[in-house]
């Protein structure tokens, strides 16, 4: 079937892209999230500070997880705006934006303009897509990367005037998006190129030279990531890695990263179930889900019948196999899907786009439900919590929920579209201006970080955690936020030297202050703050009433032998 609908007007297209901009942006206000967000602010901070853009480290020590593109982007930008929250989440948020635009130029080599305009709605209001710009990890970067490498790929495979330039381009996005992430993103990059190939009888595009020097010019432009490893790794085999010494980072970035998680072989696993983002997708794609799998589904069902129902495979194909691969992978979590949120929205705004008028009325009831089922959810939702200014909130949320009924009464597909934004507007809104504050309160390392910036005299912090690894909790976000350096200690005898010239500054677990004091330590405490790890949010936190027995207390104290 071909496009049954016409461009959106201008003004309106604009006017809801920069709704959607919007709603994103509202995620630059909340506090940095723990654990990972934490991390990996902290982690960039300390390359900042140090100028030391080669070596990667986390809690005082060497640190090997994450390839270094997004912490070298983080860390010029606190070069430019200092070491605050907005530094950290300006340039994903840019990156994000930059997908956008990706997005809308891809649908546009081969789709028409309504499907492109609607597929860039569909991407900016993509409910984990919006909360990635408020909980900040890798993905945010990696999603213009991967898209906007296949852009400049199928721009050459259409044989481009200038196929040069965007075979470099490519290669170069394809290069940053390995130093974001790991070997993986090959997948999302070639699956769906090679899956069009296929399909669509050009296999001998496998036999020219251009694509062979795509992938070597990928991994010359990795080169700084592979020096950056031999430094800090290779060179030093006397290093303690996950428990054992001479651990490579060049196989780390190669193997053990991402396909050693896959086959649960590598240092860092996981147990996964083959069907977690089945049901994962119905809540992280929302409100676009259900077309999205309706329109896969005619997707697949008329490539089995070889009816050829799409004119590009590239979306099918990088959408399923990355899919697929994640969900046979042993180690999931519910952001890993981003990346190829910008293929989901090309398939959603198609199959929206070739619904016939009757058809798309009743998906605009449907669509219209769940719209306003985000706006009751939300209301329920701040009235449990109570956050500051819940007055304020919920009406917000009532007047941005009639004002999108009032504006977009028709059942065509302009209005379904504003009726979705309306909905992200009011739960991005509600999330990060009401609610995220409320729950970041309960951050404890960032609360007495603040706590301590406050105090006349800024001393130093010995942040008290035993054990060995990463570790985890509420420290991260001290490090980040406190003004004064910080130190770990992860042993007692680490301790005692970090003391013995006197009284010293400590933030740990007040389980924790209090076996120091068992141990004949003199601990001080200061003050008590409360923790909860507020990206796992439960019912007995959301709900004052049963918040404090949530709560694990955290202390700032004077500790001394």
């Amino acid at each position: 079937m071909t496009d049954t609908y016409s461009a959106f007007d201008n003004r309106w297209f604009y006017t809801l892209v920069v709704v959607g901009i919007f709603l994103n942006a509202t995620g630059l206000f909340p506090p940095v999230m723990e654990l990972d967000g934490a991390l990996y602010a902290t982690i960039a901070k300390t390359m900042a500070q140090s100028g030391d853009f080669v070596n990667l480290y986390a809690v005082g020590t060497d640190w090997l997880d994450k390839p270094h593109f997004p912490f070298w982007i983080a860390a010029l930008s606190y070069r430019i705006f200092g070491i605050n929250t907005f530094a950290y989440k300006f340039p994903a948020l840019l990156f994000f934006l930059g997908s956008v635009i990706y997005t809308y130029q891809f649908a546009r080599l081969t789709y028409s303009k309504i499907v492109a305009q609607v597929a860039t709605l569909v991407l900016l209001t993509a409910f984990h897509g919006v909360l990635s710009n408020s909980d900040v990890r890798a993905e945010p970067y990696l999603m213009p990367l991967i898209i906007g490498a296949v852009y400049h790929f199928y721009r050459v495979f259409l044989d481009d005037r200038r196929y040069v330039l965007h075979l470099i381009l490519g290669s170069f996005l394809t290069g940053c998006a390995l130093m974001t992430k790991g070997c993986f993103v090959l997948i999302p990059i070639g699956a769906g190129l090679i899956f069009h190939w296929l399909l669509t009888g050009h296999w001998r595009e496998l036999l020219k030279p251009r694509w062979y020097v795509a992938v070597a010019l990928s991994f010359a432009f990795t080169l700084p990531e592979i020096y950056c490893l031999y430094q800090q790794f290779d060179l030093h085999p006397e290093k303690i890695l996950f428990g054992k010494t001479g651990v490579s980072g060049i196989r780390f970035f190669f193997w053990d990263s991402q396909f050693g998680r896959f086959f649960n072989t590598g240092p860092i696993k996981g147990e996964g179930d083959k069907f977690f983002f089945v049901h994962t997708l119905l809540w992280a794609f929302l409100p676009w889900s259900l077309p999205l799998y309706v329109g896969i589904g005619k997707a697949v069902i008329g490539v089995f019948k070889r009816q050829n129902p799409l004119p590009e495979y590239v979306s099918l194909g990088s959408g399923l196999a990355t899919f697929a691969l994640f969900s046979l992978s042993s180690f999931q979590l519910p952001h890993y899907l981003n990346i190829v949120f910008p293929f989901y929205a090309v398939l959603t705004a198609q199959f929206l786009v070739n619904l016939t008028p009757i058809a798309l009325r009743r998906w605009t009831i449907g669509q219209t439900i769940i719209g306003v089922l985000i706006s009751v959810l939300t209301i329920g939702l701040l009235f449990l919590v109570q956050p500051n200014q819940v007055i304020s909130a919920i009406s917000w949320v009532v007047v941005i929920t009639f004002a999108t009924f009032v504006i977009f009464r028709s059942a065509n597909l302009l209005s379904l579209t504003g009726r979705m934004v309306g909905a992200m507007l009011v739960l991005a809104c509600s999330l990060n201006l009401f609610l995220y504050p409320t729950f970041l309160n309960y951050q404890a390392g960032m609360t007495a970080a603040f706590y301590a910036n406050e105090q006349s005299v800024k001393r130093p912090t010995i942040l008290y955690e035993p054990g060995s690894g990463v570790g985890g909790g509420s420290f991260w976000s001290y490090e980040f936020y406190a003004n004064a350096p910080t130190y770990y200690a992860r042993t007692d005898s680490t301790l005692r030297l970090q003391i013995q010239k006197g009284r010293k500054q400590l933030f740990t677990t007040a389980e924790e202050a209090e076996s120091l004091s068992k141990r004949g330590f003199t601990v001080r405490t200061q003050a008590v703050f409360p923790y909860f790890h507020v990206t796992q949010l439960t019912y007995d936190f959301l709900n004052p009433a049963t918040r404090s027995r949530t709560l694990q207390p955290y202390v700032l104290a004077d500790v001394n032998e």
